[in-house]
Formats: C-alpha cells, structure tokens, sequence
C-alpha cells in the first residue's frame, strides 16, 4: 500500500518539474535552504512556496521527494511510517507541503528528525505559528524561511524577464528611472497593485483565485491557531475582513469591536494574534506600544483584495506602503494623524495621491505620479524595496 502512495508521489513530483515555470521569483534566490537538514517554508497562501520547494527539488544533488499532506489518500497513514518508508526506499529527503494537515504531525516530524540524521526534512505552511503549536524544540530544530507578497520588482521581472536593482526609496538613485525608460510604470504598477501582488495572476482570474485563497485561509488555516474557535468566530473573521475592505484608514477600537461583533476580548486578541502573524492582517502600532491599543492601524496584508472587493483606495494605498516598508525597514502609526501617516525608521511620511499635502511629513508617498518631485515620492518605488 505504502509502496504505491510513494510511488503516486514520484508521477506527481515529476508532473510539477514539468510544469515548473521558466521565471521565478528573484526572492527565492535568498533563500538558502540547500544545506539545511531541517526546514520551515511560510507565508501566505499563493505566493509561490510549492514552486519554490519544487524547483530547489529540480536543482538539488539530493534525491528528494515530494508530498502535500493534505493529500485525502494518505489521511490514514501515520506520517511516521509514510516517510520511513520514504528514506527507506533510498530518498536523501522529504518535502512536506501543507504540513499541518497531518495528523499529530509534530510529533512524527520529531522522531523522523531524530530516528533519520542522514535525512532533510522540509515542510511548508501559511505561517511560522506551526511551531508554536509543536511539541517542545522543535522550532530549534527546523530554521525557518519566509517567502512575503510579491514586490512590484519582481512582477516586473515574471512579466518582462528583467531584474532591476532594489531600490532606497528616500535616498533615491536617478539611474532607475532612465533604466524603467519605454516603460508605462504608472500603467504597470496600477495592474500590478490591482491583480498582481500574488504570482497566481500568471495564471488568470486572479480575483476568483485571490478570494479562494482568502477564504481557504479563513476558514481552514485560522481554526488551526485559534483555541476553541465557534461558527460566530469565523464570521467575525470575515466581518473584520469586509470592515478593512470599506473602512478608509481602520484603526483598531477593540471595545467597540467586541460590542459590534458579539465577542469577547481576550478571543478578539487571539483571532487578530492568529491574523496578523498568518500575514492575513498587518497591524501597525504606535511606537513604544507592543499590544494591540486604541489608534493601532489595521490593513489587509494584500493591497489586491481591496480592489477585488471594490474597497477603498485610500485603504489600499496605505496597505501596499506598509506591506512593502514593513520588509526593510520598521514603521509605526503616527500617534499625530494631523503631522503624517506613518513613521519609518524616524522618518515620517504621508500616503495619499498626486494633491496630497506635505502636512508636517518629510515625505508624500504618492501612488499618481511617475517621477519623484521635491518631497513626493512616488509609490511604485516601494515597489523595489525587495
């Protein structure tokens, strides 16, 4: 029995090295999971782990193989012996996508990791929580990788296979945009930030897709983290979702919220805890403020889902800025809405459009204009952060 699932596996791994694209994201380059004998791959669903995992498989020394333990055909096996089998049979390793599927799946990773030192161990999910919910040093054990959004740099690079440099947004080099020369930037950028921040838009129907995965990640991923969760929880999850869509510039009001959406506290606390570190929400506190208090900003981690729901642009601006800043630098939420936006590394800085006011910021980030002028910046830029 076990011998047929590995070798269904062995037809299915061959079957995605076939199908592997011929560009892939330039962020997989920094990942250097090659000599790793223990491996956690995260992030948000739909940015590319399974072509990442699969193509370090394709270019490998090591004989690897691959598997998804969401897969319904091995539900009833114990992973233990499924991937015993597996280094048995002569694999260096073993890729485990979807790793939480897998029933008491910490424990059989444990013993694996002990019982077979010869032997990489990679598994993948939507987010490094897995470990926290394992059995005691695990998380010592695997390193971790994370694989964000996809930049505006590296949409560029799947669309017209050139990579350009990263770029300093406030400290500008002029040659990036002699080099973008010939490109519609504005026009790009507006398709990108709209149906493009996910590498699924290769493959069309990037809305239909977008919100599959949105609600995959609600309703399956979420309930994994959360203690005792109930219908009515999920359903604030999605009325949390529908409130950001809408809401110009969210921030977080957690009494009000328990009182509009019937819950309590301290489970209020736990579902945002489990949202923000899925990356399905980025929460943008003040500075010197580690909890989720009154006046912390509160975004979808994905500007696109704002604009496959039709939200609001202003929102959707502010959330593409934190999603992009958020991977190089630290931000925090102006505790003056009337002075700026937002502060980065001390640096404080306004969201808006092309007749957005300086207010009392160092710089406007603005999502209208191709070329930067005096202290306006144009948002694409952050587009090259990464």
């Amino acid at each position: 029995m076990i011998s047929e699932i590995i070798e269904r596996f062995e037809l299915t791994l061959e079957r995605l090295k076939t199908y592997l694209p011929e560009r892939k994201r330039p962020y997989f380059d920094t990942i250097k999971i090659n000599n790793i004998r223990g491996a956690l791959v995260y992030g948000l669903r739909g940015v590319g782990k399974t072509t990442f995992l699969i193509s370090k498989i394709a270019d490998s020394e090591l004989n690897f193989l691959y598997m998804s333990a969401d897969n319904p055909t091995i539900s009833h096996i114990p992973l233990y012996d499924l991937v015993s089998a597996i280094f048995k049979k002569g694999y260096d390793g073993v890729v485990i996508d979807e790793i939480h599927y897998a029933n008491r799946w910490s424990e059989h990773i444990k013993a694996l990791y002990d019982d077979f030192p010869a032997n990489f161990i990679w598994i993948s999910d939507s987010s490094n929580l897995i470990l926290k919910r394992a059995v005691s040093d695990l998380s010592r054990r695997f390193v971790q990788f994370r694989i964000p959004l996809l930049s505006f740099r590296e949409y560029l690079f799947l669309l017209t296979g050139k990579l350009f440099d990263k770029i300093d947004p406030f400290n500008l080099n002029r040659r990036i945009f002699v080099e973008l020369k010939g490109l519609n930037v504005l026009k790009l950028f507006s398709e990108y930030i709209r149906l493009g921040i996910r590498p699924i838009f290769l493959e069309g129907e990037y809305c239909l897709r977008l919100k599959a995965l949105l609600e995959k990640s609600i309703y399956h991923d979420i309930p994994f983290y959360v203690n005792t969760i109930q219908d009515n929880h999920l359903r604030v999850m999605n009325a949390i979702v529908g409130y950001l869509v809408s809401s110009p510039s969210p921030t977080l009001n957690i009494s009000s919220m328990c009182s509009q959406w019937g819950i309590g506290k301290e489970k209020l606390y736990d579902l945002l805890y489990v949202a923000e570190h899925s990356e399905l929400l980025n929460i943008v506190k003040k500075k010197s403020k580690t909890t989720y208090t009154k006046g912390a900003k509160i975004f979808l981690s994905d500007p696109s889902v704002y604009a496959c729901f039709n939200g609001n642009k202003g929102s959707m601006r502010e959330a593409f800025v934190v999603m992009s800043l958020k991977e190089r630098y630290s931000i925090f939420a102006s505790k003056n809405e009337r002075e700026c936006d937002f502060i980065v590394d001390g640096i404080k800085i306004e969201v808006g459009g092309k007749g957005k006011k300086l207010k009392g910021a160092d710089f406007v980030i603005s999502d209208e204009i191709d070329l930067p002028v005096k202290n306006k910046i144009p948002m694409w830029v952050l587009g090259f952060v990464y």
